[in-house]
């Protein structure tokens, strides 16, 4: 099982290619304080290092499965966008205009938690903690509050619900997997997914709504430009 070790030093940064043996951390972990932003580990600390922990007692394979995913899943969400474009092809104009509307939404959406994450300024929990985690800690600056993976994950599941109820329900299950998998490979805390996904969800349902709303007046302008072949239907 590939493991990396972080932990805190004074100035906040890593320890310069040096190796500690410890052992998995248990719930009263003491965190470190933080020089460049705020710790979280106060808010759900514990449940964050029994995840981590638990990730030490599970089989490499399935570490090895779940860092995967948590790395490279998002490639998923954007094929799902893909295949929910064309199959709204056969749905209708308010199905195929809110699939092409998908990416400009999940984009919104991680616009909006990035802002938030430069508001709140939270340090990972792999550097505010001594903690053995199955990713790198990301670099100090990449703050942990909310999770963008999470708010990208639940804004596409939550637009696709609107294109297709069953695809839909598909990336909601995939989302929630995304969610989960940056606790277990240790990069955030539980709150941060729960905010992110929360932040995802709101924006791509408020927007979601707003395009559904205008479909016919997006559809009868598009098909008057180059971009008709996108948004023409074809018949059941």
């Amino acid at each position: 099982m590939n493991l990396a070790y972080h932990t805190a030093t004074v100035d906040g940064s890593a320890l310069n290619g040096s190796t500690l043996n410890v052992s998995p951390v248990n719930s009263s972990t003491v965190a470190t304080s933080p020089v460049n932003g705020i710790n979280g580990s106060s808010v759900d600390g514990s449940a964050y290092t029994a995840v981590v922990n638990l990730a030490h007692r599970t089989p490499g394979w399935l570490d090895s499965a779940i860092s995967t995913w948590s790395a490279y899943g998002l490639v998923l969400f954007a094929a799902l966008m893909a295949v929910a474009w064309w199959r709204a092809r056969r749905a209708g104009t308010p199905a195929v205009v809110t699939a092409l509307a998908t990416p400009v939404i999940v984009l919104a959406a991680y616009a909006v938690n990035d802002g938030l994450k430069l508001l709140v300024r939270e340090d990972r929990p792999c550097r505010s903690l001594h903690v053995i985690t199955l990713e790198t800690c990301p670099a100090p600056g990449d703050w942990s509050f909310p999770s963008n993976h999470a708010a990208l994950a639940a804004s596409t599941a939550v637009a696709l619900l609107f294109v297709a109820r069953g695809l839909g329900t598909l990336t909601l299950a995939a989302a929630l997997a995304m969610a989960a998998s940056r606790v277990w490979v240790g990069v955030h805390y539980p709150h941060d997914v729960a905010a992110g996904f929360v932040v995802g969800a709101v924006v791509a349902l408020l927007l979601t709504l707003l395009v559904r709303t205008r479909a016919t007046g997006v559809s009868e302008h598009l098909l008057t430009t180059r971009l008709k072949r996108l948004i023409a239907t074809t018949t059941p």
